[in-house]
């Protein structure tokens, strides 16, 4: 799969995101490994601070089916802003991915490519702990 098909998979993610307080759908398409793609959007609740975004969404149906390696993800909102990855979901791949992991945030008539220690330098790590 390229990047732009990527992409289109998180844009028909956000098309079932669950927003009535924002009205600001987010999709995302994580690639394994494998190839294999996982899919999430975000879901609000009206205690914000429960709310699931769509990387973690796809994270999580990823690692439910026994998947923890990661190649890159892409993300797309429905105004097709270039919206990234918010800090939670950013420290949340440094727990799976190495700062070279690829980020493909959609502007609508492109993306933007990051890496994941370009969004999220210094993260955070298991070695940080020690």
């Amino acid at each position: 799969m390229d990047d732009n098909e990527l992409v289109e998979r998180a844009r028909e993610a956000h098309e079932t995101a669950h927003v009535p307080y924002s009205e600001y759908p987010v999709g995302a398409a994580l690639e394994t490994a494998d190839g294999t793609v996982f899919t999430g959007c975000n879901i609000e609740n009206a205690n914000y601070s429960n709310t699931l975004h769509a990387e973690g969404v796809a994270v999580a149906h990823a690692v439910h089916a026994g998947h923890t390696e990661f190649e890159r993800v892409a993300v797309s909102s429905a105004k097709r802003d270039g919206v990234t990855p918010c800090g939670r979901c950013r420290q949340t791949f440094t727990e799976f991915c190495d700062e070279d992991f690829v980020v493909l945030c959609d502007e609508g008539d492109g993306f933007a490519k990051y890496t994941l220690g370009e969004l999220l330098p210094n993260a955070i790590t298991e070695d940080t702990l020690d």
